[in-house]
């Protein structure tokens, strides 16, 4: 299942500059999801992180990877959910790694994994890349709430 920019905003509260996935290219509820973030120059972040030098910031790839699981989250969810009423909390963050910096003009690919959902409990693993290179991983445990 694929989905685009117009079905992410109806899925995640997130708006600019804080919407960090672009399009979603695979999804498997209550498996997996693949999506992309394309980093451009133009991206707030750049203005202070770091002039002359820009890096894409690893909690902002964090984040990336969660809004991503809060999507699979979300469509994982029994179907006919509505989903309007609902928001994904992050629990936790661990085994966070960092292994190569993210710049403008690269694609930042998530894919995440499913480990555990217990209710609205989400366990994942998630990986981020560009030009197929692991950039940057970590475990994160959130939960589906109502808002």
């Amino acid at each position: 299942m694929q989905i685009d920019i117009v079905e992410i905003q109806k899925i995640l509260p997130h708006r600019f500059p804080f919407l960090l996935i672009d399009r979603v290219t695979n999804l498997k509820k209550g498996e997996s999801i693949e999506g992309y973030k394309n980093i451009t120059i133009n991206e707030n972040i750049f203005n202070g992180h770091f002039p002359n030098h820009p890096i894409y910031p690893g909690v902002m790839i964090i984040e990336g990877m969660a809004q991503a699981g809060g999507i699979l989250g979300f469509k994982s969810l029994p179907d006919g959910t509505n989903y309007e009423n609902k928001v994904v909390y992050f629990m936790s963050i661990d085994k966070a790694k960092f292994r190569q910096p993210v710049i403008p003009g690269d694609k930042l690919v998530y894919k995440l994994d499913l480990i555990k959902q217990k209710g609205t409990i989400l366990v994942l693993t998630g990986k981020a890349f560009v030009d197929e290179k692991l950039v940057a991983e970590a475990e994160l445990k959130a939960m589906v709430v109502d808002k």
